[in-house]
């Protein structure tokens, strides 16, 4: 038996979800990049199961290519971990249903602290998506999972989306290799970008020599 008819399925789901994402993003994306431009802090990144899952790996794109930005679980966020929020930052939160309760019970603290919220939600009509500065709509028709109810189509469009914003800013902020190669300096990407032969090599005292009149030992 070939389960390759179900990966062709999958593949074909979840292209077809980012493309109609894609068309429901026009306009709210730029308004999201220019309020990340001028933001004085970091991006705060939270969400819960599936969604917190791609929101760490948001914010790990974005803090390695010139957006401060960290993720904040959001059940850990209502014990204290709310913390993380600081003035002049902007959270950004993540949920396929758009009224995840976690998120709902951090709003009276972000808005008194006059934190400029962003939704990516695969539902709009929430009080929840009402209450955000600025929502990207993520709403996919269907996930690709064959009882359209494991999140599939719906995590790889916020995830998409979260390169995309990364990518922008890089574009934005005019971000370049030697930028990149500062935030990686281990690792082979670090070897490559980062790391000369200088690094590497003994100068000076440093050196080792022996005299033309040294013994064996």
């Amino acid at each position: 038996m070939s389960y390759y008819a179900t990966a062709q399925q999958v593949f074909g789901d979840e292209i077809a979800s980012l493309n109609a994402v894609l068309g429901q993003l026009a306009g709210d994306f730029d308004r999201v990049i220019e309020l990340l431009l001028t933001l004085r802090g970091k991006v705060v990144i939270t969400g819960l199961g599936k969604s917190g899952l791609v929101g760490g790996k948001i914010a790990a794109t974005l803090a390695s290519t010139g957006t401060p930005a960290i993720f904040m679980n959001a059940a850990e966020a209502l014990h204290g971990d709310l913390g993380y929020v600081s003035e002049g930052d902007a959270v950004l939160m993540l949920s396929n249903s758009g009224s995840t309760v976690e998120l709902v019970k951090m709003l009276p603290t972000l808005e008194r602290l006059k934190t400029p919220i962003i939704g990516i939600f695969g539902k709009l009509d929430t009080p929840l998506a009402r209450r955000c500065h600025t929502v990207l709509n993520a709403t996919v028709e269907k996930e690709a999972c064959p009882l359209n109810l494991a999140p599939m189509s719906s995590t790889t469009c916020a995830l998409v989306i979260g390169d995309a914003l990364a990518a922008a800013l890089m574009k934005a902020r005019q971000f370049q290799p030697d930028d990149f190669a500062l935030r990686h300096p281990g690792g082979a990407l670090g070897v490559r970008l980062l790391l000369k032969v200088r690094d590497l090599m003994h100068t000076g005292s440093e050196l080792p020599t022996i005299a033309p009149t040294a013994g064996f030992r």
